[in-house]
């Protein structure tokens, strides 16, 4: 006869479901096996191991008359980690209708669950659930609470159970700290990991790499700097090791550097990884995008490739964003065939990108046809779609689009869709539909307007001789005109030959940038143009004593070479 201990050391033994499941026919056979011990062992397993299966779990569960409060945790825990938060949510409530009482071990899934569902008013009803149990004090139950908190963006109940919490729990600041990161508060993220430091708490790696996304995040170069230091004093530079464990502290180093603008310290940091992941090659082929290095970033890409890793969308979003402003088609097109081939393909981010791309490099074919390719589109699209249009002077297309785009109720234009907007109507010289876009703008939509959208009113406003008009929306802007704004007046000056005006601004664009060559230049144009030669030689000299010199312009050609 089998005896439970029997049973107990082959469940304990257990590799695989098909074994579990000829355990379990013993179980339900056997009468002599009658404890709820096998069962829980069961449960166990298919909730927490690689081989498991929770429905299998589930359904032992519902078979159980009366389960034991270790069963209903097992399954609360085992739900959650299949990232399956609510049906979690739902066993505690029939736990806690069923008469049960959870224990210290319920609260920190069920936490978890709420914080996976953004539902902070369930959590605020555990929290309620763990003050009435006398569990409040119970240090993990109380950093599952700070976590559900910081999690919901709820910052000052996050500080509240935090101040509660023994400040020895190194747990409980590397959580306040990631909330603060997460919510966009990098300045204060570091302000509690430095107070971290002076009351002697050792951080762990956890809140290392959270630290650094804050200096990241903040462009604190100092603060990372210091951090890496200190880092090394630890003994806990990955650059010097080969485990793989220490990639995400690497990573974290690399980005922080790549963010902040130390561009070569971040590369040489980059090719002295010992195991260099899809993470640390996305954060240095985004850092020479965004600091419009874009050839590195290229040629970084075609190392990625060649050393054998498949880019993900992060890295094909770069790669994109870089096509775009080089106006790279071939390589775009390249990128394009390989998303066709791939299960991202469908992705409104990448083909939002791919838009852009084809928009900038003057393909407004084949960026119709994504866009038209996609039942559901965001604001993001019609957007990209709307300025494209605009950007290569199809104006009355742009503005058809946008009144298109309006009729769908779901699709709230943002402040740069109007940017686009009112380029299209500067470029056909629609004044008065320009006016009207521009005050319902603000009056349906509350978006204020920003030096852009300033920018293109006074564009257009100079461009069609309104120049009172023009002059007066400067007068009343909430912000200062800048260069630009100052500069699209005076490009109507020279269309209309309006030398008065072009006097009064050029006292205010010395004032504002007085080494900016576009405006001397075009200063330049308009006092020859009027026959006043001094006026010319004074600007040129001008320009020749402040070592001014002419922006050169320049083109790109893409030649397909035939073999």
């Amino acid at each position: 006869m089998i005896h439970q201990d029997t049973i107990l050391s082959l469940l304990a033994k257990c590799k695989r479901m098909s074994e579990l499941k000829k355990l379990h026919g013993l179980i339900v056979t056997i009468p002599t096996i009658k404890g709820i011990i096998p069962l829980s062992k069961l449960i166990d397993f298919c909730v927490d191991s690689e081989f498991g299966d929770i429905n299998y779990a589930d359904l032992v569960f519902r078979k159980i008359d009366t389960p034991s409060v270790y069963i209903w945790n097992s399954m609360i825990r085992g739900f959650v980690n299949a990232h399956h938060p609510r049906m979690s949510m739902l066993l505690y409530k029939q736990m806690i209708e069923n008469g049960y009482s959870p224990d210290h071990f319920t609260f920190p899934f069920v936490l978890k669950a709420s914080c996976l569902i953004s539902a902070q008013e369930c959590g605020k009803c555990i929290h309620s659930c763990i003050v009435k149990s006398g569990f409040e004090a119970d240090s993990y139950t109380a950093t599952g609470l700070l976590h559900m908190y910081v999690s919901c963006a709820d910052m000052k109940s996050g500080l509240k159970v935090f101040d509660n919490i023994p400040k020895w729990n190194v747990v409980a600041w590397a959580c306040l700290i990631a909330g603060y990161v997460n919510n966009n508060k990098p300045h204060e993220a570091l302000k509690v990991f430095e107070d971290m430091s002076h009351r002697g708490i050792e951080p762990n790696e956890i809140t290392m790499v959270n630290a650094l996304t804050a200096c990241a995040h903040s462009r604190d170069i100092d603060a990372g700097r210091r951090l890496h230091q200190c880092i090394r004093k630890a003994g806990y530079d990955p650059f010097m090791s080969t485990c793989n464990s220490n990639t995400i502290l690497a990573t974290a180093i690399v980005e922080m550097y790549a963010k902040c603008g130390s561009l070569k310290i971040a590369r040489d940091l980059l090719n002295k990884m010992p195991h260099r992941n899809i993470v640390a090659w996305n954060s240095m082929i985004n850092a020479y995008n965004q600091y419009e290095r874009y050839q590195e970033a290229l040629y970084l890409f075609f190392d990625m490739c060649s050393g054998g890793l498949c880019p993900d969308k992060v890295t094909l979003l770069s790669v994109l964003s870089v096509c775009a402003h080089q106006c790279a088609l071939a390589l775009g097109q390249t990128v394009h065939a390989y998303l066709l081939k791939t299960s991202i393909a469908t992705d409104i981010a990448l083909a939002t990108a791919l838009i852009h791309m084809y928009a900038k490099t003057g393909e407004l074919g084949s960026a119709q046809k994504i866009f038209n390719g996609f039942q559901k589109t965001d604001v993001v699209m019609w957007t990209s779609m709307i300025n494209g249009l605009a950007m290569h002077g199809h104006g009355n297309e742009a503005l058809s689009m946008f009144q298109t785009m309006q009729q769908d109720s779901c699709l709230v234009p943002d402040h740069i869709t109007y940017i686009g907007v009112l380029f299209a109507c500067s470029h056909v010289g629609l004044v008065e539909e320009a006016q009207k876009h521009f005050s319902l703008m603000t009056e349906m939509y509350g978006i204020v307007p920003g030096r852009e959208h300033y920018g293109c009113m006074v564009d257009l406003l100079s461009r069609a001789g309104h120049f009172r008009e023009a002059e007066k929306l400067m007068d009343i802007m909430s912000i200062q005109p800048n260069i630009a704004i100052w500069g699209a007046l005076l490009n109507g000056c020279q269309i209309h030959e309006n030398f008065c005006v072009a006097n009064q601004v050029k006292v205010r664009l010395t004032e504002l940038e007085p080494g900016q060559s576009g405006v001397h230049v075009l200063l330049s144009n308009i006092y020859a143009k009027a026959g006043w030669w001094e006026e010319v030689n004074v600007i040129r000299k001008v320009m020749k004593h402040n070592r001014i010199t002419k922006t050169i312009g320049h083109s790109s050609v893409e030649m397909k070479l035939l073999s």
